[in-house]
């Protein structure tokens, strides 16, 4: 196998189409991704805003347990989801929650875990997006075996692995890399620059030029892009998810974006960085962006624009009337959907469980408490 190493540096300027005002930075405009995807495109980023909008508020209703937010980067979530095939997979973390009702899990389903209902709220299998991943990086070495495993099969299935600039500083990260270099897995790694890791800064992460520039020392072609444009995003993620389809193996994206809110809601955000730094990236935001090139090319209308707002209302509302809905725990599903033929130590785990609830339970020939007689 040869690699030419021209190929392999990302642009020294993260890649952009549309400018923060709406207008394209180069004249020739048919560089563009189709309307009908930008149209798209927008309705999926004002429906994940919403989203974002509609779950913070459920937290601090005491509705779900944490929630940590993409508000900002709704651009990265929905270039994510937008750009794979149906037979395609997507392995998200625990903040692309956008990422997964893009593809079309069920928002309540997807803020099962969040809730602390579930470990995975909804069937990987049924939309092929795996389980939110909570740890940093470990998402990605399966995702990697995923893509191994269709190439081996013969199928032309890609999958897409989404990360966060933090998670590039852990060993899963370097490991899955290395390991879908070697067997040119196809594979596709969308690390989300948002600048900082909870509150640790990008500069206190790497010094390399970026972090499109790490898969170079795996055989790793690289590319940045500007994480608040969708055209550029669609374009770039599009491009690569074709490269590995068509058999040149593994591609690394880094999205240059900002993560508007605290990293949770636990998470003091003023802390580690000034209203200045917030402003500054406010102005760069990826609906408003989009809105201005969409208007002023004469394909948006107040119309169009208020029937995005609708559906994603109704999301939001369904997702609100699903998370009121209390779920009554099973303690066997904790051993029930582990392995498919359980193992001996899980057969004696849930007989003591199963013990320790009976003798919790009171005895049909006893009277209940009201019953006993004084």
């Amino acid at each position: 196998m040869v690699i030419n190493e021209d190929l392999m540096l990302p642009s020294r300027e993260p890649v952009m189409l549309l400018d923060p005002d709406g207008r394209p930075t180069v004249d020739d405009t048919a560089a563009l991704p189709a309307a009908d995807d930008l149209l798209r495109g927008l309705a999926g980023m004002v429906t994940a805003r919403r989203f974002n909008e509609q779950a913070s508020v459920l937290v601090r209703q005491g509705r779900l347990a944490v929630y940590p937010s993409s508000y900002g980067q709704e651009a990265c979530q929905v270039a994510a989801a937008q750009v794979l095939d149906d037979e395609d997979w997507l392995f998200p973390t625990y903040r692309d929650t956008a990422a997964a009702v893009t593809r079309g899990v069920d928002p309540v389903e997807v803020l099962g875990l969040l809730k602390g209902d579930w470990h995975s709220g909804y069937d990987p299998y049924e939309r092929r997006v795996a389980p939110l991943a909570t740890p940093l990086a470990t998402q990605l070495p399966h995702a990697v075996g995923v893509a191994h495993a269709a190439r081996l099969r013969g199928e032309s299935t890609v999958v897409l692995a989404m990360c966060g600039d933090g998670a590039t500083s852990e060993g899963d990260f370097h490991e899955a890399l290395n390991f879908a270099a070697v067997f040119r897995a196809p594979v596709v790694f969308f690390v989300q620059n948002n600048q900082y890791a909870i509150s640790v800064p990008l500069s206190r992460q790497t010094v390399a030029p970026s972090l499109a520039h790490k898969g170079v020392g795996y055989g790793v072609p690289g590319e940045q892009v500007d994480g608040n444009d969708l055209a550029a995003l669609l374009h770039v993620l599009s491009a690569a998810v074709g490269r590995a389809r068509a058999g040149e193996g593994p591609q690394l994206v880094e999205g240059r974006t900002y993560r508007m809110q605290a990293h949770t809601n636990a998470d003091d955000a003023t802390r580690y960085r000034g209203d200045d730094e917030v402003a500054a990236w406010a102005a760069k935001d990826p609906l408003l962006r989009l809105d201005a090139y969409l208007r002023g090319a004469g394909l948006l209308d107040d119309a169009r624009a208020a029937a995005h707002a609708d559906a994603a209302e109704r999301l939001a509302r369904h997702t609100r009337d699903g998370i009121a809905v209390d779920v009554v725990p099973d303690p066997e599903d904790l051993f029930r959907f582990v392995y498919s033929t359980p193992t001996p130590q899980l057969v004696e785990q849930l007989a003591l469980v199963r013990d320790e609830l009976s003798r919790d339970e009171p005895s049909r020939d006893e009277p209940s408490r009201e019953e006993t007689p004084r």
